[in-house]
């Protein structure tokens, strides 16, 4: 039968070292309870083999697997080991329960690590610390003053509540770029097709009647024959324009230059603030609700912009925080955000409430964004139709007006 060692508290308080006998881990705790103890920690003791061998460890039950951690996987994760430590389970079964249901996936391997690390006896927040590439900052962050707190559970329902709104915010975002791509793709394709396959005949038929082409239907020919010949660099375009982009940003003021001409651009641009401004805003309400020191808040903030103005903006903030100023006043004097961000922030302050009023102004920019991505959606549609039967009236009337000139030759 199992081993499994324990700590524990007795009936006045005192600390209890000891091992026990069980079929399992619920059997155990079931067992330190009769005698009249409250659990701590309850890990399984290593059991040796035949040959004096350890028993295998995790990290043979590990998979091979491509790419990195899925946010939305995470996101249930984080609301499932929730739901568990409100429901009473000790931290240890919670990430057993959750490791062993989970598909393979760089989450798991990580999982399979963190369960051994905590067995060994890590805090939860050192164990997550350890896989950077799946537990960001600002969670190990959470975890470890829910840890200080003794509030695990409450640190882990606003984590799950922060990552749900996030991915909503981005699902919101993406799906709104989604049509737009779509439809482009889709004319690009067709147009391709048009002066490949259509104009080229049309071509064959005004070089057999020696018609006088217009200038109109030369510029279209002349398109259509490089086309022909170099269609492929069509795909090679968008692909250009990523590497140029990637070039540029390898740079401070090149990065700098890009994220401020992005805020720039009508309409886009708005969305781009408005979804930087519910996110960081929304974390950093996260962050100080559930107790991490300010200053520690206010890095993770400006590392989840991914913007150097508002990074900038933020280190402003960090900078003021030092020297014992507000947080609203470099707010204010940078000119990035709404005059109302700025006043909620300075109400939040003064009267100690900071972190509900940074959660309002999160859910008022989501609102508008969610309002700014409908109306974007609403422009783009006759947008679209307008340069699409634009692009393609050209197309049928420069083909036209030579056979026009042609049927007015024959008719006199």
């Amino acid at each position: 039968m199992p081993t499994f060692k324990f700590e524990a508290l007795d009936t006045s308080g005192q600390e209890v070292k000891d091992s026990v006998d069980a079929g399992n881990e619920e059997e155990a705790s079931q067992k330190i309870k009769a005698m009249g103890y409250f659990v701590t920690k309850l890990t399984a003791a290593q059991v040796k083999g035949k040959k004096g061998q350890k028993k295998k460890t995790g990290k043979s039950r590990k998979t091979f697997v491509l790419g990195g951690v899925s946010q939305k996987m995470l996101c249930i994760f984080t609301r499932q080991f929730s739901t568990l430590q409100d429901a009473g389970l000790p931290v240890l079964r919670s990430l057993r329960i959750l490791e062993k249901q989970m598909k393979p996936s760089a989450l798991k391997n990580a999982l399979i690590d963190v369960v051994e690390d905590v067995e060994s006896g890590s805090t939860l927040s050192e164990s997550l610390g350890r896989h950077p590439k799946c537990f960001d900052r600002l969670y190990v962050n959470m975890v470890k003053a829910g840890e200080a707190g003794g509030a695990l559970e409450v640190i882990l329902q606003r984590l799950a509540e922060f990552k749900e709104k996030s991915q909503s915010l981005k699902r919101k975002v993406v799906g709104a770029m989604v049509y737009p791509s779509v439809v482009i793709m889709v004319a690009v394709g067709i147009l391709t097709f048009i002066m490949v396959s259509i104009i080229p005949k049309f071509k064959k038929i005004f070089e057999e009647f020696g018609l006088s082409l217009p200038q109109a239907t030369k510029i279209l020919i002349d398109v259509s024959d490089w086309v022909a010949s170099y269609w492929y660099v069509i795909p090679l375009f968008p692909l250009g324009v990523y590497l140029l982009i990637k070039l540029i940003r390898l740079t401070k003021a090149g990065n700098y230059a890009l994220d401020r001409m992005t805020l720039w651009i009508p309409i886009v641009g708005s969305l781009v603030e408005k979804t930087i401004v519910a996110r960081t805003m929304r974390t950093l309400g996260t962050l100080i609700s559930s107790g991490v020191p300010i200053l520690e808040a206010l890095s993770i903030v400006k590392d989840t912009a991914n913007n150097v103005v508002f990074e900038r903006m933020f280190q402003r903030v960090l900078e003021s925080i030092r020297e014992g100023d507000t947080i609203a006043d470099p707010l204010r004097e940078a000119r990035l955000v709404d005059d109302m961000v700025v006043n909620m922030v300075e109400v939040g302050e003064e009267t100690g409430d900071l972190d509900t009023m940074l959660y309002k102004v999160a859910d008022f920019y989501d609102e508008e964004v969610d309002t700014l991505v409908k109306s974007l959606i609403s422009l783009l549609e006759p947008i679209m139709i307008v340069f699409l039967g634009g692009v393609i009236g050209a197309i049928v009337i420069s083909l036209f007006l030579p056979l026009i000139k042609l049927l007015e030759g024959l008719s006199k």
